[in-house]
């Protein structure tokens, strides 16, 4: 009997994990199947976004790739995040987290964590953006890295492969500018950012670890 009740709690907590209850993940757990963007939803410029090779391709007008899956109903605290990203030349793209779907635009809700090379943007890859940006570059176009996001209460840690580029803590009561009164630490879901049609950017391998 104790080793059906095992067995049963052990599935129910595979269902949970896979189908959306709150509950805490103990593991890294992926956000994207490789094969098709199921679990994802994007407004406008849909086309931006296309599956190649297991990865998700972005090159196209301005849009949002939102994670809409049942992972943790996709709404997101305290968590880890990763995703393996190469750039083309001259492109820009980003990463949101604590963000929720938009039609068209740019995320009014959540930070931003750029994703950007070599783009005349100087806000380079791993820069919390508009918040903490960084000017050096730590990889190179046309090479896969990692990009690494955590966030526990409100202290931000982003790494480049195994580089912290960014430790940051928001105050608070923190006060932000009128245009940007959207980017403080509550809670959401995360974004893939097509910029414009200049840009490609590649994501694969997309994971998260939920956090107390």
């Amino acid at each position: 009997m104790k080793q059906i009740i095992q067995c049963a709690s052990a599935c129910c907590f595979f269902l949970i994990l896979q189908f959306g209850c709150k509950a805490q993940t103990s593991s890294w757990v992926s956000l994207f199947d490789g094969k098709s963007l199921t679990g994802w939803k994007v407004g406008d410029n849909a086309s931006t976004f296309s599956i190649e090779s297991g990865m998700i391709k972005v090159n196209g007008n301005t849009a949002h790739l939102f994670y809409d899956g049942p992972v943790h109903d996709h709404d997101f605290k305290n968590f880890e995040f990763k995703a393996d990203v190469m750039t083309r030349p001259h492109s820009n793209s980003g990463i949101y987290f604590h963000t929720q779907f938009q039609q068209g635009g740019w995320p009014e809700k959540g930070y931003e964590v750029q994703v950007n090379n070599s783009h005349t943007d100087w806000r380079r890859t791993g820069s919390l953006y508009g918040i903490e940006d960084i000017k050096k570059v730590y990889v190179p176009d046309n090479v896969w890295f990692t990009e690494y996001i955590k966030v526990e209460g409100k202290h931000v840690i982003i790494k480049i492969n195994d580089t912290v580029v960014v430790d940051y803590t928001e105050p608070e009561n923190v006060q932000r500018p009128e245009d940007m009164k959207g980017r403080i630490i509550v809670h959401g879901t995360f974004a893939l950012q097509g910029h414009d049609p200049g840009s490609t950017v590649y994501f694969k391998n997309i994971f998260v670890k939920v956090l107390p």
